[in-house]
């Protein structure tokens, strides 16, 4: 009896059957060097002309030297604009307070190392009685003077972003401003709840973040009202 052998068809490659060619690995970093002098953002409004398009060429890009993203909580939190997320009641405060706390105190955050620095934290959905209580159930009575709260705030097109300009030029050494939450500070009359809405919001908050090199973190409630979309 003859036996069968099963075999596999050869399958043809997607691309070339030949050797590809081999990227070069660099290690090389053009970011470590020490100089921190970012030419781009100086030349951009030179170049833009009256509305014409910004470029910049790739020898002019090697050029730069951008300064490093230094973390708040290495290799998980940097600075910048960021959206945190999740249903109503599921502890987004809780950890935010964690948060805060850990990255005035210099404490590792789940074995990452913390920067430490001053923080702010507008729980703009709390009074002070519930923070207190919170807080301290948390971390007893071992406090912290870097730790800032505000429960009221002005909304977006009131002067938001004066107010934490305010509290940046007192704080030099700030490095985390938490926004507890994204529907307390939304424009007066902003009531379109939706992704592009809320996509306009962030978008105005980067500029800032950007400017001051620090770490902007909003907290925002996934929608608590049934949908079909």
């Amino acid at each position: 009896m003859t036996e069968k052998m099963k075999t596999t068809a050869p399958v043809s490659s997607v691309g070339a059957d030949g050797a590809q060619p081999q990227l070069k690995n660099h290690n090389e970093i053009i970011a470590n060097e020490i100089a921190q002098i970012n030419l781009q953002a100086k030349n951009l409004s030179e170049k833009s002309g009256s509305g014409g398009l910004q470029t910049v060429s790739m020898t002019e890009l090697y050029d730069t030297v951008y300064p490093p993203r230094t973390p708040i909580v290495d290799g998980f939190l940097y600075g910048g604009t960021y959206l945190f997320v999740g249903a109503p009641k599921v502890g987004k405060s809780f950890f935010m307070g964690q948060l805060a706390y850990y990255v005035v105190m210099g404490l590792p955050l789940w074995n990452y190392p913390v920067r430490e620095g001053t923080v702010l934290y507008l729980a703009l959905e709390d009074d002070y009685v519930r923070l207190q209580r919170r807080l301290s159930g948390m971390f007893g009575v071992e406090c912290a003077d870097n730790l800032y709260f505000a429960t009221q705030a002005k909304t977006l097109n009131e002067g938001l972003d004066r107010q934490l300009e305010e509290f940046l030029k007192a704080h030099t050494d700030a490095r985390l401003i938490i926004i507890d939450t994204l529907q307390k500070v939304r424009e007066v009359g902003g009531d379109r709840y939706s992704y592009s809405s809320d996509y306009e919001i962030v978008t105005k908050l980067k500029p800032f973040s950007d400017k001051y090199g620090i770490c902007l973190l909003v907290v925002h409630h996934t929608c608590k009202l049934e949908s079909e979309d």
